[in-house]
């Protein structure tokens, strides 16, 4: 394997994460790699956020700045490209954190060639303990037909992701996300790393999938854009899928359609549960109105997927069958879940 020491560019998008933005830089700063430079993009906060990351520019001259108007999480990751340098891209949350050797490892992975990305595994913290959680696939290296049948006709369409669609626990050459910008929907709060990453690997000649390399802390924050109620979900369920198809017919990915159609059926799930977590009682006739709709009616009828995961099981039953009983018991489940 050629022997590489590129630059790498480490974006970090930040809002509204003054808690945990310290740990972030700090890990980042701290790793044993030291060819890297970080690009901290403050998207409008309205916290201390924006403070703390200027403090850290003027204390180390491997960080710079950025101050933009709100515009999403995509925004704020394409405005860190256009200010990098590296000729590789990591990107990481502002509210996660990194192992020290975590680069060390990942650069020894390159081959030094376009188109290349290195994925490790993660950690979930969450507040009652920690969980690993591995990729989808098996470890080694993926190229050529074993990259397009085993990575990109399974990078959606699948109950189980191959590689977590998370722009997060990537490390990517650059020139993956070049020209991509036609595909991004930047309205996206929901399935926003998807929108950025889906093009990306697509585009890809080079994965490496690591063997039992945790070295990416995700943070599970209770009540966040991602695990609390959001009444605007459904719809931007719709908009992503929108992308997703748009990204897959345009790029030619493997099985584009049947791929799209079940992938659009597994975000349905993050739909259901979404709704059965709403404070107030109008639930069931929001679930009945969504999952009664012809299109939506239709499309989960006519599309075989896999559910193999119990908690999945009840939710697609609640799905395709969405009565007033069988709702009420996927609520108690759920609030039962959540409480532990």
């Amino acid at each position: 394997m050629k022997r590489t020491n590129p630059l790498i560019s480490i974006i970090v998008p930040v809002y509204n994460k003054e808690t945990y933005v310290r740990e972030c830089v700090d890990s980042i700063l701290g790793q044993t790699y030291r060819r890297i430079e970080v690009i901290l993009v403050d998207d409008e906060s309205t916290d201390a956020s924006g403070a703390v990351c200027d403090a850290y520019g003027q204390a180390d001259a491997r960080v710079r700045v950025i101050h933009q108007k709100n515009g999403g999480p995509t925004a704020a990751c394409v405005a860190g490209m256009e200010a990098a340098s590296g000729g590789y891209y990591m990107f990481v949350d502002s509210d996660d954190y990194l192992e020290p050797e975590m680069l060390v490892q990942m650069t020894e992975r390159l081959a030094g060639v376009p188109g290349e990305i290195v994925c490790c595994d993660h950690v979930v913290e969450k507040q009652r303990g920690t969980e690993e959680v591995k990729n989808g696939t098996e470890p080694g290296i993926y190229e050529g037909d074993r990259l397009r049948e085993q990575i990109k006709a399974k990078l959606i369409g699948e109950e189980k992701k191959v590689i977590p669609l998370s722009r997060c626990m990537k490390l990517c050459e650059k020139s993956l996300f070049e020209g991509n910008e036609t595909y991004y929907d930047y309205s996206l709060r929901f399935g926003d790393d998807t929108n950025l990453m889906y093009p990306a690997l697509l585009e890809s000649s080079r994965v490496v999938i690591m063997k039992d390399a945790f070295y990416y802390h995700y943070r599970y924050v209770e009540g966040s854009l991602v695990h609390g109620y959001d009444e605007g979900l459904f719809a931007g369920v719709e908009r992503l899928m929108e992308a997703v198809g748009r990204t897959a017919a345009q790029k030619k990915a493997p099985d584009a359609a049947r791929a799209v159609a079940r992938e659009h059926c597994y975000m349905l799930m993050y739909v259901m549960k979404n709704e059965l977590r709403a404070p107030d009682n109008g639930y069931r006739k929001r679930i009945q109105a969504i999952f009664g709709e012809e299109k939506i009616k239709t499309m989960l009828h006519n599309t075989p997927v896999a559910v193999t995961e119990r908690s999945n099981q009840l939710l697609y039953m609640g799905m395709l069958y969405p009565g007033g009983v069988l709702l009420r018991v996927l609520r108690l489940i759920l609030r039962l879940y959540d409480r532990r």
